[in-house]
C-alpha cells in the first residue's frame, strides 16, 4: 500500500495551530505576571514567514498588541480566549 503525502497546506495548517498554541502560552504566562509588559520575540522566530502569519492572525483577531515588529503582549481578549481553549500557561 503506498501512502499519499500530505498535502503542504494541511502540513502548514498544523504548523501554525502548534506556533499559535506555542506563543499564546508564552504570552499568557507573560500576562499573568504582567499584564502590561510586551515580549520581544526572537529574530528567527520573525524570520519564519509561518511565524508572522500567525502574528497577524492574532493581532487581526485583536488577541495581542503590538508595540513594533516583534513586540507583542496578549490583549485581555486573547487572554479569556487562550483560557477558553483549556490551555494553561506553563510556569518556566
Amino acid at each position: 500500500m503506498e501512502s499519499c503525502p500530505r498535502p503542504a497546506v494541511e502540513t502548514e495548517t498544523k504548523h501554525q495551530q502548534l506556533i499559535r498554541d506555542e506563543l499564546l502560552t508564552v504570552l499568557a504566562r507573560h500576562y499573568e505576571r504582567d499584564l502590561m509588559a510586551f515580549v520581544a520575540l526572537p529574530p528567527l522566530f520573525m524570520d519564519s514567514a509561518l511565524a508572522r502569519e500567525v502574528v497577524a492572525q492574532l493581532r487581526n483577531e485583536g488577541y495581542i498588541e503590538e508595540k513594533m515588529r516583534g513586540t507583542i503582549r496578549l490583549t485581555a481578549r486573547g487572554h479569556m480566549a487562550f483560557r477558553a481553549t483549556g490551555l494553561r500557561a506553563r510556569l518556566v
